[in-house]
């Protein structure tokens, strides 16, 4: 059986549970719970299974955490850039909100295409059908818009 990993002890076994149920974030939360079990006598490799992760990442962020204590589990990736700029302006947002609220001028329901085609008259460019779905999906949740697939049924997400 492998060796059980040691812990520096920056945080008690009962702290490292609480912020395991606390975490907002799910890869935090994964990071605690790893921390948690290893503080619990598991090996990195049980737990890192029990949690979902790979072995050689579980062992990475055990390091890190003895390394730099509770700080080294945030999840970094949230400081990352947002991503690229929006196609349309807030305006024209309104403008399609607006546009969202009567039937699509070819006729049936809205969709993802459709939404790609009304953006691209607008800013003059291509802009790919998954883009006109992203726009459709994000103002339905914003608006309570209904959307339906191409036989006429409401999607659901």
């Amino acid at each position: 059986m492998p060796p059980k990993a040691h812990l520096f002890p920056h945080l008690t076994a009962d702290e490292l549970k609480r912020l395991y149920r606390q975490a907002q974030d799910t890869t935090e939360a994964r990071r605690w719970h790893l921390l948690y079990l290893v503080a619990q006598q598991w090996t990195i490799k049980q737990a890192a299974h029990v949690v979902g992760l790979n072995y050689d990442y579980a062992k990475e962020i055990v390091r890190r955490y003895n390394r730099e204590g509770p700080t080294a589990i945030k999840n970094r990736s949230q400081k990352r850039q947002p991503s690229p700029r929006s196609l349309l302006t807030p305006e024209q947002q309104q403008e399609l909100r607006k546009a969202l609220k009567s039937p699509p001028p070819e006729g049936g329901n809205w969709s993802g295409p459709k939404v790609a085609r009304w953006i691209a008259e607008r800013i003059g460019r291509q802009v790919y059908p998954q883009r006109g779905w992203d726009y459709l999906k994000r103002l339905r949740d914003e608006n309570g818009i209904k959307i339906k697939d191409s036989y006429g049924l409401s999607v659901k997400e």
